[in-house]
């Protein structure tokens, strides 16, 4: 069974046969580098800015750094790092990374876009990458600088696996009843939300089941938001909001609101367990692997890792990554403690699902999803 069997990779336990590779769905990369390892072009100096959900968000930002840090460190340089706090960090951030004479510019997300569109435009030079956004403003099929690389992720694939398990558990535990809420109404939250309701759907669809489903309406794309990325007490509302409609199960998108979600869980008294998203949250906060099921990974540090890679040797191309089931980039993590739990025969569906999406045979997509 892939999806449980766990391995290290790049410091963290990710899922295993889940390496990146920076072209759509091209080969993994080497895991057996010579003992020389890789070495960059002369100057080369990597360097990441977050967005204002910061580095110790157990999320993307976290994950991004992680794996910039280790390409650092393969390569005998050091990078940079800046932490955004607010929206208004963004421009002023890039331009500190330009003056420190950074080659490798990646900007951790879909709201550093429009500032990262204008550093790269006045820094002809310097190569760019961003996580979760095409940097396509006038939606022309390419980005607006002609120096900046996408780093996306088909999420819903690994979502709709999600979510099909979440209905199971739910049905197993008796609620018949999962839900859902984000950060922000933004395409790489709501592919996520996409996903785990479509998932719940084939799940009832196959198990003629009614496992209902709140906080995310796919066909009208409107849902529950807490309005940004803060574990706040509005987050912890939103939460409780979905927690009061009966559900067992809850998927909070959006990086630190899942620990408003731990704390609802926690203050309801009830065996509800949430979903974590990004990186394999019962290994990155073991305070919330007691409820989490499982994880809807994007595998933003391999990306990362790779992309800076490519660049430190002089191979930067601005060719869009996605990351998909297929290549790796996207996909569960281990169910860990809840694995001996599962209801009979789902980890081999998910398998086959797997396995149906990777070849075409079973269609997921979101209006989200990478063009």
């Amino acid at each position: 069974m892939t999806i449980s069997t766990t391995r290290k990779l790049l410091g963290v336990t990710v899922a295993a046969g889940v390496i990146v590779a920076l072209a759509g769905c091209g080969a993994a990369p080497n895991s057996n580098p010579t003992s020389a390892g890789p070495t960059a072009v002369a100057g080369f100096k990597p360097c990441i800015v977050s967005d204002d959900g910061g580095w110790n968000d157990k999320s993307f930002n976290e994950s991004a750094l992680n794996g910039i840090k280790a390409a650092a460190k393969e390569l005998g340089v050091k990078e940079i790092d800046v932490q955004s706090d607010s929206a208004n960090d963004y421009a002023p951030n890039l331009e500190n990374l330009v003056a420190q004479g950074c080659t490798f510019i990646i900007s951790v997300g879909f709201k550093l876009s429009a500032d990262t569109v204008k550093s790269a435009l006045a820094n002809p030079k310097i190569d760019y990458a961003i996580i979760d956004d095409s940097a396509d403003g006038n939606n022309d099929g390419k980005p607006d600088a002609p120096n900046i690389k996408p780093l996306l992720f088909d999420t819903v694939q690994a979502a709709y696996l999600g979510g099909y398990a979440a209905a199971a558990w739910s049905h197993q535990e008796g609620a018949d009843k999962v839900g859902t809420f984000g950060g922000l109404q933004i395409p790489p939250v709501t592919i996520f939300m996409d996903g785990f309701i479509d998932g719940v759907k084939k799940y009832n669809d196959d198990e003629k089941s009614s496992v209902a489903t709140f906080g995310w309406d796919v066909d009208k794309q409107t849902g529950a938001f807490t309005g940004g990325f803060a574990a706040n007490d509005t987050a912890k509302q939103t939460a409780q909001g979905i927690l009061d409609q009966g559900v067992d199960v809850i998927l909070p998108v959006g990086g630190p609101i899942y620990q408003s979600a731990a704390a609802a869980i926690k203050d309801s008294g009830k065996k509800t367990v949430m979903l974590g998203v990004d990186s394999d949250l019962a290994v990155a906060d073991p305070s919330v692997a007691d409820v989490t099921l499982v994880s809807i990974m994007k595998r933003i540090d391999n990306a990362v890792h790779d992309a800076t890679l490519a660049a430190a040797k002089g191979d930067f191309d601005t060719t869009p990554y996605v990351g998909t089931l297929e290549n790796g980039g996207v996909g569960l993590s281990s169910f860990h403690d809840f694995e001996s739990k599962l209801p009979k025969g789902l980890t081999d569906k998910l398998d086959e699902l797997k396995k149906q999406i990777i070849s075409g045979d079973l269609k997921v997509t979101s209006p989200s999803s990478p063009k």
